[in-house]
């Protein structure tokens, strides 16, 4: 059994990775750190957990214990972690904050369906983010194909549950209900890591990459709509995705139209494909939680230790 431990469990990321963890085969949770929740059941946070575990919130943790440890608190506090504990030589992280996506400090980029290879020698894994998990799983088959020659325009709309647990002006019921509104127009945080990525797969990239993130109305889910100009019709663009992701898990290219609900509660992307004149629209449907998060984090856990990349992630979509 592989022993696990969790820094900061109290929020909507280290809840899913919770119920993923609680119900892995694979897996014996050691303690669940939460100084605010100290001495508190796990499921007087996390509700859903209720008669599934009596195991409490910790305020003390002992690294030497555990084989891996996931870091689910706020972006910043892992490299102040780092720097106020030593980690053992031989525990594996998985980090899923944005402090180490650009691989620095030896730290390897989660995205599975890109880094398998270097995720499954690693020490350390930074998790993807959410909206750039998707983005970069709907744009990486052109980029690496060197087929990104015109500008890139992207709006994504994501759940709110994407902007975490502590109340705020623009997440909680009475403002996000029946609202939708753009925030950080072309300046979203995940674009750093976006166009890490793509440069790494097209290194003469010049095309701009306008992304336009939107908030829902609905807990959870992310749904990524991109588009470009390109020539190649779209025979050739189904063939390079069903090419690229023919070995990915959970990863999945659509004969026709996709719609939320087929990914959500799920770690599955569904990438679907269209062409209109010498417009190519590519849509992306991924739960942030889980592929967005938790999930894909659980993912890069089983590829660090040897195991299937599904097991303990075989959930149903929510779709009816």
């Amino acid at each position: 059994m592989i022993k696990v431990g969790i820094i900061g469990g109290a929020g909507y990321t280290a809840g899913e990775l919770l119920r993923l963890l609680l119900n892995h085969p694979e897996v014996e949770l050691s303690f669940v750190h939460s100084s605010s929740n100290a001495g508190k059941p796990l499921y007087s946070v996390h509700e859903g957990l209720i008669g599934e575990t009596e195991l409490l919130f910790s305020e003390t943790f002992d690294l030497n214990s555990i084989d891996a440890i996931f870091l689910c608190s706020g972006h910043g506090f892992s490299h102040t972690f780092w720097q106020e504990n030593e980690r053992p030589e031989n525990l594996k992280v998985i980090d899923l904050s944005q402090d180490f996506r650009d691989e620095s400090e030896g730290y390897v980029y989660g995205l599975p369906e890109i880094n398998f290879d270097r995720i499954a020698k690693a020490n350390l894994v930074a998790n993807p983010g959410c909206f750039a998990t998707a983005i970069q799983l709907s744009l990486i088959p052109l980029a690496a194909a060197g087929l990104i020659n015109s500008d890139v325009n992207i709006t994504a709309i994501t759940g709110s549950t994407g902007a975490g647990v502590k109340p705020g002006a623009t997440t909680h019921f009475s403002w996000r209900d029946n609202n939708i509104s753009v925030y950080k127009a072309f300046n979203h945080q995940h674009m750093a890591e976006i166009m890490q990525t793509l440069n790494s797969h097209q290194p003469n990239l010049n095309s701009d990459v306008a992304f336009l993130p939107v908030r829902g109305d609905f807990p959870r889910g992310i749904f990524a709509m991109s588009w470009i100009r390109t020539d190649i019709d779209i025979e050739r663009a189904r063939q390079i995705y069903a090419d690229f992701y023919a070995d990915a898990a959970f990863t999945h290219v659509a004969q026709g139209a996709i719609d939320l609900k087929q990914a959500v509660n799920t770690n599955k992307a569904i990438i679907g494909l269209e062409k209109q004149g010498d417009k190519l629209l590519i849509t992306c449907a991924i739960d942030n939680l889980l592929k967005g998060a938790s999930g894909q984090a659980v993912q890069n856990m089983n590829i660090m230790f040897g195991l299937d990349q599904r097991t303990g992630l075989a959930l149903k979509a929510s779709a009816f």
